[in-house]
């Protein structure tokens, strides 16, 4: 059993982690403070009914409708995955893209100098869902043709043919020596 200071630094480095990552994880809360402390300076009421409101969101509406929206693509056996990826990539596009998409603020054409209204912000996050779908769809396709027809087995092949090479050896009188 260790004693002394050795034993308690173990001890810590076990229970925190190394001095990298202590620095590390200091320096995250560091960023995390100084951006927190920008971004309430402002409007720190409107900032905290965003936070609450995009909590309630998330665990009283959208939580049960995509674990609803997940049980459905389940139904195609094995290809959930060609469902699941492009509808998953989809909505984290719509969700970084969903001010654009409805209609940017008042303040973002001014900002940006890109004139008002929606701009195609719409459709073209339905265009790329549509690519995705069918980029995915069409490796469905392939993976399905593919597996119809006997896959290239290089390794059996020379198996195969070892194996009569040796039965053929066997087959044979052994030479008199």
């Amino acid at each position: 059993m260790e004693a002394g200071p050795a034993a308690g630094a173990g001890r810590l480095r076990r229970s925190v982690g190394s001095p990298l990552q202590i620095v590390l994880l200091l320096a995250s809360f560091v960023l995390t403070g100084y951006a927190g402390v920008r971004l309430l300076a402002d409007d720190w009421l409107g900032v905290a009914v965003w936070f609450v409101g995009a909590a309630l969101l998330h665990d009283l509406v959208l939580l049960p409708l995509y674990s609803l929206a997940d049980r459905v693509p389940r139904l195609t056996g094995r290809y959930v995955n060609h469902l699941r990826i492009p509808a998953l990539l989809s909505l984290l596009l719509l969700l970084v893209w969903l001010p654009l998409i409805v209609g940017p603020a008042d303040r973002y054409p001014k900002l940006t100098g890109r004139p008002e209204g929606n701009n195609g912000y719409a459709l073209h996050w339905l265009w790329v869902t549509v690519g995705l779908f069918a980029v995915s769809g069409l490796w469905l396709a392939v993976r399905t043709v593919r597996g119809r027809r006997p896959p290239h087995r290089p390794y059996q092949l020379r198996r195969s043919v070892s194996q009569a090479r040796r039965s053929a050896t066997k087959k044979r009188p052994p030479d008199s020596h």
